[in-house]
């Protein structure tokens, strides 16, 4: 199989639709899960999109910028992988090691570049601010977003019109001669959702909410062996009896985030009430205090 022309401009438009998505929209359609799933229909495999796409999405979980920092583009790289992975017939967890995770490394240096290319339409704006020329500010605003948008849309079209070759004798090395590396590459690809997972809990207080953590994995790990099991009693049972009908359904993922959502609502209310009881107590004892600025209220 082989990229469209219609597919090539699909990914590219929404290439440069998802940055400033992110910069501006905040629909939260620039997402990585997004990409794959975009990404997914267009190249006609849902299930390989949203496969890399969730894979991606949970690898740069704990991954954050601070000032103008940049960060890898994981969006980029879940298309790449999408694309190539369903036009070349790759497997999705060996298209996540070998080309998502490098090329969202890569597009780092555009999106340097799309920053440095910004600065000059941002010195136009602060000129037209002095001169009170609104339409030279809603004129250079427009430009610079088209700057954010190329500079993810002529890296993923170039890929996607000229890369196919290249990608194609790797994945043939991949699965030839290098089949070991083929395969660590798998490996790594489906390991790579785990290392999000502990970048993100490096910076979660989980020190101090530790027993949530343990309840959470516990009952996530209870639940989903009794579901597991309900399922292959489930099909033991269909394929004996002729006439069954039950039907066995998995643990929902709904059903652990509801679980999560009831801790956090626990232990918003139990903070709240105790916040509030505290800050009665003060009052009480020190009328005045209401009127006192404290240094972390500065």
């Amino acid at each position: 199989m082989t990229i469209l022309w219609w597919q090539v401009l699909l990914l590219t438009l929404y290439a440069g639709y998802q940055i400033l998505d992110e910069l501006q929209i905040y629909s939260s359609l620039s997402a990585p899960v997004f990409a794959g799933l975009f990404a997914g229909l267009v190249m006609g495999d849902i299930k390989a999109g949203l496969l890399i796409g969730g894979s991606m999405q949970l690898t740069v979980l704990g991954v954050g910028t601070f000032g103008g920092a940049s960060k890898i583009d994981a969006n980029s790289g879940t298309i790449l992988a999408t694309a190539f992975s369903v036009a070349l017939g790759m497997d999705p967890e060996q298209a996540i090691a070998a080309i998502a995770v490098p090329v969202a490394s890569l597009m780092i240096q555009m999106d340097i570049l799309g920053r440095f290319a910004n600065t000059f339409f941002a010195h136009r704006i602060d000129t037209a601010i002095d001169n009170m020329d609104y339409k030279g500010i809603e004129r250079n605003f427009l430009f610079g977003g088209c700057s954010w948008a190329l500079s993810r849309m002529i890296p993923v079209f170039l890929a996607l019109a000229f890369g196919g070759g290249l990608v194609e004798q790797v994945v043939a090395v991949l699965n030839g001669s290098l089949k070991w590396l083929g395969d660590g590459l798998s490996v790594a690809g489906a390991v790579l959702p785990a290392v999000g997972f502990a970048i993100l809990l490096r910076y979660l207080p989980v020190k101090k909410h530790f027993p949530y953590l343990i309840l959470g994995f516990v009952i996530t790990a209870l639940l989903t062996t009794v579901f597991g099991n309900i399922q292959l009693l489930g099909a033991g049972v269909a394929s004996v009896v002729k006439d069954f009908q039950g039907i066995f359904n998995g643990l929902p993922m709904l059903g652990v985030a509801l679980i999560g959502f009831a801790f956090a609502s626990i232990h918003y209310k139990n903070g709240y009430a105790a916040q509030t009881n505290t800050s009665v107590n003060v009052k009480s004892e020190n009328p005045s205090a209401e009127e006192e600025i404290e240094d972390d209220e500065i």
